[in-house]
């Protein structure tokens, strides 16, 4: 949407090919309905969000910025505010007023809109010369721009069709997997705790493989029936990669705000404070109702124990319990749930600087197709936003 209406902006005769009925069905979900429409950083701290080939999108952040996309919105008359972690969103807290906006932006330039699926390139020495439409209908363009999305979220259209239409021209696409999604964790600990939201937890996810920390984040994070999930969860995922069966650990830091020494004397006046209650009873001001019963299980303590019959080692212990609660991770959970894909059409193939195929003339890509990824917090929209915005005027200049 941001590169046809930037395109026929233009004035360039623009047809965007939408298999949906509706425009912005992924936008829709984004921000759970709120639509995270970018993250309000400099450049830098943007390429050190993408993970995944950042530094290829220097040009295209450089060229239409976080900052120039809240002024693109504003300019269609739609208010943002700035959230926890610079995240931007409408004031409305609305994400289908982002898509009407876009909507209206496509269609001021006079974009004619065709509903239908592409089905295979056009080419003629080596360049592109249009598509073919499910059912057979061919339009002709001399500049084609596949910007249709990855594998996750396929109720929303992203299906995996980009990467078809790359490999006809040629183009290499890097294993896909899913990023940004929860994980599957063994054992019932998660279940019993199941709705439970942690808010200002420390996390570190350890490699099994690799004998390291790989990631540390603090946050909010969310147990579910097969696991966990939540803002630092999803971040996570992103760095796991080549997921194998227990290859990773996260170990949750329940008190970040206290060391070792503050958390043992703070233990110490709860105790005194409940010396003649069970154990079981005393960490209702410590600790969540619903984490109670796991983390007294682990601790391996007696829950009818009296509190002052709790010695010192027991408490260290308990203390090391509540500084790394240990999670093992099975598995991702399915590309379907994830809310984007990694891995994509190769990033070497691809000109950085107008999203061009290297490949084959008139051959554009943006988005979420490439293999590019960031962590959560708006800044995969404004990928979308720049690599579109990058293609349309590489496409009107020449």
């Amino acid at each position: 949407m941001m590169a046809a209406g930037t395109a026929a902006n233009k004035g360039l005769n623009v047809c965007l090919i939408e298999k949906n009925s509706r425009f912005g069905r992924k936008v829709m979900i984004t921000g759970k309905g709120r639509c995270n429409i970018t993250n309000d950083c400099d450049i830098q701290m943007f390429i050190a969000s993408v993970p995944s080939n950042g530094r290829f999108l220097y040009s295209a952040i450089t060229q239409f910025t976080p900052q120039d996309t809240i002024k693109f919105f504003e300019n269609l008359g739609l208010k943002t505010k700035v959230e926890r972690g610079s995240r931007v969103f409408p004031q409305s807290d609305k994400a289908v007023d982002v898509v009407d906006k876009l909507t209206d932006f496509v269609k001021e330039g006079g974009t004619e809109i065709i509903v239908g699926e592409a089905k295979k390139l056009l080419f003629k020495d080596n360049s592109v010369f249009g598509i073919e439409l499910t059912g057979g209908k061919q339009i002709f363009a001399p500049k084609v721009l596949i910007c249709c999305g990855g594998k996750s979220y396929p109720g929303t259209g992203s299906t995996g069709d980009g990467y078809l239409l790359a490999k006809q021209a040629g183009h290499s696409v890097t294993k896909l997997r899913p990023s940004l999604v929860p994980l599957v964790v063994y054992g019932s600990d998660c279940k019993e705790m199941m709705g439970l939201s942690l808010k200002n937890v420390a996390i570190q996810v350890f490699d099994t493989v690799k004998n390291k920390c790989i990631y540390t984040d603090f946050g909010e994070m969310l147990f579910t029936h097969f696991g966990v999930s939540g803002p630092i969860i999803l971040s996570a995922s992103t760095h796991m990669k080549d997921m194998a069966d227990g290859r990773y650990n996260i170990f949750i830091d329940l008190k970040p705000a206290l060391n070792m020494e503050q958390l043992d004397a703070r233990l110490q006046r709860d105790f005194e404070k409940n010396h003649n209650k069970d154990f079981a009873n005393s960490l209702s001001e410590l600790l969540p109702r619903k984490m109670i019963p796991v983390i007294i299980k682990r601790s391996n303590i007696n829950p009818q124990s009296k509190c002052n019959q709790i010695t010192k080692e027991m408490r260290r212990d308990f203390a090391k319990l509540l500084k790394s609660f240990k999670l093992e991770v099975s598995s991702f959970r399915p590309i379907e749930e994830a809310i984007v894909t990694s891995g994509g059409v190769n990033v070497r193939e691809i000109n950085p600087k107008t999203m061009e195929s290297k490949l084959i003339n008139g051959l554009y890509f943006a988005g979420e197709v490439i293999d590019v990824d960031a962590y959560t917090g708006g800044f995969n929209l404004q990928i979308a936003f720049s690599t579109g915005r990058l293609a349309a005027n590489a496409m009107s200049e020449y």
